[in-house]
């Protein structure tokens, strides 16, 4: 598939303050002269801040990196991964269309998006705040069908659905990501066969559902200012001081049948008088 820059390109592009410290610290991973290695996470990085790829933003890494402008273009048209038309403002909906979402409905999901979005892929809706294409598989075929927006699943969709949920992101809600049946993961569709008592225990939701919900909006553009920056190679990440049960634990034990210390007496013997063990009592 032939992958060009859109035919029209913003004026200029640069990162904001805290995406620019975050990429210095990208870039500070790599030896001198190897800057170039930071290419596909700034080029990411520039994606998740705009929405897309523009030909000034591609620049811009070019000359972030000491790199050619067309060597930093082939890695951008080379994944599809990177948008290289602008998105939606809320977000693009992918819609997985491989072998078993393609059985379980994701014609339908398609033709939701080509009534509510556009009859094209990556094409603005009129009112610009989606776009949508369909894509290879995304590894929740137990869920099928599903899509993803923004950073998060939506699985175990019907037409219904998915157009209620086109709406509420209109409206500015985040809805809950995940099994939108009432799933709690990938599960049977009937209900777990084994391990059906953990299922759910201690949680109303999935790890990774979980997550998305502590960070309340996952369809938000990535301005740098989500989480500290951490850089422990440039030691300025906070110093944890190790408890002594933690220095314990790490430090190095006496093989099996090995003194523990200079009385001779091995950790083994010591743990058995420790606990009473019959065998070695009287």
């Amino acid at each position: 598939m032939l992958r060009r820059l859109h035919h029209e390109q913003p004026e200029s592009f640069a990162f904001t303050e805290a995406n620019l410290k975050w990429a210095e610290a990208q870039i500070s991973k790599y030896p001198e002269g190897r800057q170039a290695s930071a290419v596909i996470p700034l080029l990411w990085r520039a994606q998740e801040q705009e929405g897309w790829l523009s030909k000034p933003a591609i620049e811009y890494i070019a000359t972030l990196l000491g790199m050619a402008e067309i060597r930093v273009l082939e890695v951008a048209t080379f994944y599809f991964m990177f948008q290289l038309q602008p998105t939606g403002s809320i977000a693009n909906i992918q819609i997985c269309g491989t072998t078993t979402c393609m059985i379980c409905g994701a014609e339908d999901l398609v033709a939701v998006c080509k009534e509510k979005i556009a009859a094209k892929p990556h094409t603005l809706s009129a009112d610009g705040k989606f776009t949508w294409e369909e894509v290879e598989c995304l590894g929740a075929c137990a869920n099928a069908p599903m899509a993803q927006i923004g950073k998060d699943y939506y699985e175990d969709l019907t037409t219904e659905g998915f157009s209620d949920l086109l709406d509420r992101l209109a409206a500015g809600e985040v809805p809950v990501p995940g099994p939108q049946n009432g799933r709690f993961s990938s599960e049977t569709a009937g209900g777990p066969v084994v391990l059906a008592d953990h299922v759910g225990t201690g949680s109303q939701y999935n790890a990774s559902v979980q997550l998305a919900v502590d960070l309340g909006d996952t369809v938000k553009r990535i301005d740098g200012t989500e989480v500290p920056i951490l850089t422990p190679w440039l030691q300025d990440a906070p110093v944890k001081t190790p408890s002594a049960e933690e220095v314990a634990e790490k430090e190095p034990r006496p093989a099996k049948g090995e003194a523990a210390d200079d009385t001779g007496v091995t950790e083994q013997e010591a743990k058995a008088k420790t606990t009473g063990n019959p065998k070695t009592d009287g």
